[in-house]
């Protein structure tokens, strides 16, 4: 067992992550061990960035080595909302520590130069928050005393470059490159460049970022549900405006909750038709909301709300039927999200085509509020034809027919004889190889009207000689796959 994380009073007795358990207790025999877990760590790493959501929307995480250690914000364009990057970063620091957290932040011009500062200043004084704002004016002096480790290289990188006295920064800031890159490779002179600016280094955000957001920071925190969705109503109809310039509609929206003790919660409602009617929206959350919030959830109350439109598209104002008022196509879609909000997504689908030969994959069933683009009149014109039943597996039947490509006189399905009546095909579809591989075989359906005026739709699966062989015993399958009316 080996130590993989510290805290300031293990750091302070000069324990290092990495260390046997049975050395750090030879050094501190009162050492207070806990098991690691990986995934609550992450889960409640997860839950600071959907906090840290209300300072800027682009958050990374920050994870140098493959586990994360904290946070990468972006606050390009945010930090005047806040007073200033001083006020802000003293904003941030000064929640995290309200909230029993202890948070070293710093703001630099890259995330390399950010990561640097915050852990330079942490050692500087001894392992207690300091936070730290570096730009492009006063950063070099002090970056060149970086110690090396502030450059995110691995341990046997680091120990590498203290054996031949590569100690700071300063050390490689201006040495030659090519002895640099032969012996210790091209990370060393990769994270420099980044840290310095010269190779890109972007924050890629954890969530997709909104097509357009709104938020409204409140004097005095709210529960109550008809409070939330007054605000709800309020932000939609500032979105409108921006929506129609850009001439869209929302398809996704989602809300977001920022409680005063820090949690956060999250609503997404989807639309099977976009819409930018604050009235709409309001009702699909107050159904959402209905279904799933308790006023107890609010806690102390939450103090902002955001409302993010995640899916926009394209839309040219309809005019309602004149008739009623009312547009018949509109209220279904009111309908059908009404009910999604209130039953979930798979409670209302609709059949979509696919891009295939093969009947069963041809066509699926999807929720309304997803959309997927596809050639209505291809498919019209394709599958006109088909059963009104589709079987999603097709059943093994027991068939009599002549061979080798001739329709069944009589077979027998789910234990019941048929006699054929009437037949009609075949009709051949080719195997989709790319797809099912060696095993691929073709099909020739059937219509077949039995005496008593049942319609079926059979296939033969495989062709005579071609793709089975009666000498090895491997006959033609017949398959039922399909009722007609």
């Amino acid at each position: 067992m080996r130590l993989a994380a510290l805290d300031t009073n293990a750091q302070a007795h000069k324990l290092r992550e990495g260390q046997g358990v049975t050395e750090a207790r030879a050094i501190c025999p009162d050492l207070d061990i806990i098991a690691s877990d990986d995934a609550a760590d992450l889960a409640f790493l997860n839950a600071l960035a959907d906090w840290a959501d209300r300072y800027t929307p682009l958050i990374g995480l920050d994870a140098p080595f493959g586990k994360p250690q904290g946070l990468f914000l972006d606050i390009t364009g945010c930090a005047h909302l806040f007073g200033g990057e001083a006020e802000m970063l003293k904003d941030i620091v000064s929640r995290f520590d309200q909230m029993g957290i202890y948070a070293q932040g710093s703001i630099a011009p890259t995330p390399g130069l950010a990561w640097g500062l915050a852990r330079e200043q942490y050692a500087m004084h001894d392992h207690k928050a300091e936070s730290a704002i570096m730009n492009w004016d006063n950063f070099e002096a002090r970056f060149r005393q970086f110690p090396m480790a502030a450059l995110r290289l691995p341990l046997d990188m680091l120990l590498a470059l203290d054996r031949v006295g590569l100690k700071k920064v300063k050390d490689i800031l201006f040495a030659p490159r090519k002895p640099l890159m032969r012996r210790f490779g091209p990370l060393l002179l990769k994270r420099l460049d980044q840290a310095l600016g010269q190779e890109e280094e972007p924050v890629s955000p954890r969530l997709p970022v909104s097509d357009l957001s709104l938020e409204r920071r409140l004097a005095e925190p709210i529960g109550r549900q008809e409070d939330i969705e007054t605000c709800i109503e309020q932000l939609s109809n500032a979105l409108r405006s921006d929506l129609e310039k850009r001439g869209q509609a929302g398809q996704e929206f989602m809300l977001m909750l920022f409680r005063m003790d820090g949690v956060v919660r999250k609503v997404m409602i989807g639309l099977s038709a976009p819409s930018r009617d604050a009235k709409r929206i309001r009702a699909l959350f107050s159904q959402k909301l209905a279904a799933i919030y308790d006023e107890s959830d609010a806690g102390m109350g939450f103090e902002t709300i955001r409302l993010s439109v995640l899916q926009a598209v394209i839309k040219s104002d309809v005019q309602d039927s004149f008739v009623d008022g009312r547009n018949v196509q509109t209220s279904m879609h009111q309908l059908a999200d009404q009910i999604t909000a209130r039953l979930g997504e798979e409670s209302v689908v609709k059949p979509v085509f696919h891009q295939s030969f093969i009947p069963e994959r041809a066509a699926s069933f999807m929720p309304v509020i997803q959309h997927v683009k596809h050639d209505d009149q291809i498919a019209q014109s394709q599958y006109c034809d088909r059963p009104i039943r589709l079987f999603s597996n097709p059943e093994p039947v027991t068939a009599i027919a002549e061979v080798p490509e001739g329709p069944p006189i009589r077979f027998q399905w789910r234990r019941s004889q048929y006699q054929v009546a009437r037949a009609e095909g075949p009709e051949r579809i080719g195997a989709e190889w790319w797809i099912d591989g060696e095993s691929a075989q073709t099909r020739d359906y059937y219509r077949l009207e039995d005496k008593s005026g049942r319609r079926f739709w059979i296939f033969r699966q495989g062709l005579y000689e071609r793709e089975t062989h009666l000498s090895q015993g491997l006959l033609p399958k017949w398959f039922m796959h399909g009722l007609f009316a």
